[in-house]
């Protein structure tokens, strides 16, 4: 298994800034090809926001292209998300995800709460 903790959510007024960080422990993180981040607002599916695919490349998620920033140290197996100019739209649960080569492949991080609002 791979346990996911995020930490970094809070509250803030539009146009601030918040960095959300993602560590990642467990018998097969060794196995851990992608990992990123995704959110979901009240009343609406989850939504992708950032990740690195197996590939090592980041894809972003078309509402945040240009204002948030995935990062990771693998030396801490973390991932972090920087996240500008933020407004009352990015509010949500954002859940950490990482994909295994091993079972059982999807994991997800208890999520963190991020609300924009003055």
């Amino acid at each position: 298994q791979v346990q996911l903790v995020e930490s970094g959510g809070g509250l803030v007024q539009p146009g601030g800034s918040l960095r959300l960080s993602c560590a990642a422990s467990g018998r097969i993180i060794f196995s851990i090809n992608a990992m990123g981040w995704y959110r979901q607002a009240p009343g609406k599916e989850r939504e992708l926001v950032a990740v690195f695919t197996v590939g090592g490349s980041a894809n972003y998620g078309d509402s945040v292209k240009g204002r948030f920033t995935i990062s990771r140290d693998n030396t801490k197996n973390t991932v972090y998300l920087q996240m500008n100019s933020l407004n009352p739209e990015d509010t949500a649960v954002y859940y950490c995800n990482a994909r295994t080569a091993q079972y059982p492949f999807v994991h997800w991080g208890q999520g963190t709460q991020v609300t924009v609002s003055s």
